[in-house]
């Protein structure tokens, strides 16, 4: 895991039309983040290990995630606090997640900076050409350059989930200091953040931007979600 330091940092777009635009000044507390999508081969493990009864077809899985070092694909929101709670972590809040994402830069459009043109070495999104090999799956995580600070595929590959409730509106009135999104979501959606392998034109262009955000109902699961795990600087998880 990486350590992010406790200290604050501009949430949000800063152009736009839509609720990624309200850019807003946050402060968290330091935590743990995962360097990678939690693998196929840590969710085996997991569960081989806890017991939990996983209800997704691992011949789905296999299809779009077909090794060990691939991310965990077809999980719903459950799944994803099943493992985190076994691992001795928890799912990132929606600002850890971004905060994370950034890497430490400051007004950038996407992870690596505000260079459309060089997203091909740093994300697996669908329609890129270049170091993306992997146009109708996932990729191994770790397969692009990290962002700085060292995390891997914080853009694309999956959909990662996050603890937050969704609120379109949620910027006007999200709190400073270490934020936790809205108490309930009016259409029952959890926040996903980081964009994925599998969309196209111009949902692609929007998911690639790292304030962009989606939200997703906790039981959904589908070849383009997974999640990483955060965990307090005070824990002590598994690995």
């Amino acid at each position: 895991m990486v350590l992010i330091s406790a200290g604050h940092f501009y949430m949000g777009g800063h152009s736009g039309r839509d609720e990624t635009a309200l850019r807003h000044k946050v402060e968290l507390d330091a935590f743990y983040i995962d360097s990678t999508e939690v693998t196929v081969g840590q969710f085996r493990w997991f569960l081989a290990e806890s017991g939990y009864q996983y209800k997704g077809n691992w011949g789905d899985v296999s299809r779009y995630a077909p090794g060990d070092e691939y991310p965990m694909v077809y999980v719903d929101w459950d799944d994803a606090v099943a493992y985190a709670k076994w691992a001795g972590k928890r799912l990132p809040t929606e600002a850890e997640w971004e905060k994370s994402a950034r890497g430490g830069l400051k007004d950038k459009f996407y992870v690596w900076g505000n260079n459309l043109a060089i997203a091909s070495v740093h994300a697996n999104f669908a329609g890129m050409q270049g170091k993306d090999q992997w146009e109708e799956k996932t990729a191994p995580v770790g397969s692009f350059f990290p962002n700085g600070y060292g995390l891997y595929d914080m853009a694309g590959n999956v959909y990662e989930c996050c603890a937050d409730w969704y609120d379109e509106g949620y910027y006007t009135n999200s709190s400073y200091k270490n934020p936790k999104g809205p108490e309930s979501s009016s259409k029952g959606r959890r926040v996903l953040r980081g964009g994925s392998w599998d969309y196209f034109t111009s949902y692609t262009v929007r998911s690639r931007l790292v304030s962009a955000r989606y939200g997703s109902d906790p039981s959904d699961n589908s070849n383009t979600l997974g999640f990483r795990c955060v965990s307090n600087v005070d824990t002590h998880p598994i690995y």
